[in-house]
């Protein structure tokens, strides 16, 4: 899942500047699931916002709706109407969600309420850690599930650096060491032999270093008679 966190108030406050119609916008998946940008975030920051509005001397009419995926069309148009009545949007989704609203109503200006952090998973109740970088060349096949590229702080492929010491990281002591993390579920799996294999450098072109990706499945698209 994505995971994101709300954004300091009063930088919420200065995004949102002068205008006087604003629109919270929530959504319903993944920033929901980290308690950062749900329809209950949405109403208690848009609650929030006019609060503070009318304390400063400068009442706005702050509303709020939330939206089942702000990535996706289908559901941004069934809010087109509130949209259009705004002055400003102010998105509670991840950058995606951001984007994806300033692309589908050209004409309204958005700004973002959440820091989008990385792609993780819930450890225990209100604890969310990084467990996938995208990078686009998955290895976990090779490394017993666990993700060298998140989860080792430089991102070593051919084992730990000289620098963790009794299985933890040296950038943070509070880190495991992620190859020890790998060392230790192949060795419980019995299959400690795919440490002798040596990995090339990776080639990054598969990630961000080769600009915007884009995946293209032609089987699921429609064709040009439909």
């Amino acid at each position: 899942m994505i995971v994101a966190e709300q954004k300091p108030f009063e930088e919420i406050k200065s995004l949102i500047g002068s205008a006087k119609k604003v629109l919270v916008v929530g959504c319903g998946t993944c920033v929901t699931v980290c308690f950062a940008g749900g329809s209950r975030e949405a109403a208690i920051l848009a609650t929030s916002l006019r609060m503070a509005s009318k304390l400063d001397g400068d009442p706005k009419e702050v509303t709020d709706v939330t939206v089942q995926r702000q990535c996706e069309w289908e559901y941004l148009d069934t809010i087109a109407e509130q949209v259009g009545e705004a002055e400003i949007l102010l998105s509670l989704g991840c950058g995606i969600g951001v984007q994806a609203i300033a692309e589908h109503f050209p004409k309204t200006w958005v700004v973002p309420g959440l820091n989008t952090s990385f792609l993780g998973l819930p450890s225990e109740q209100g604890v969310w850690v990084e467990r996938c970088a995208a990078c686009g060349d998955c290895i976990l096949g090779l490394t017993a599930g666990v993700c060298p590229i998140a989860r080792c702080s430089k991102s070593l492929l051919n084992g730990p650096c000289g620098g963790s010491q009794e299985g933890h990281c040296e950038v943070n002591a509070e880190i495991p060491c992620g190859w020890q993390l790998i060392y230790d579920r192949l060795t419980s799996l019995g299959k400690t032999e795919l440490l002798y294999e040596v990995r090339p450098p990776k080639n990054w072109r598969t990630s961000r270093d080769g600009g915007p990706r884009k995946i293209v499945r032609p089987d699921l698209r429609l064709s040009e008679e439909e």
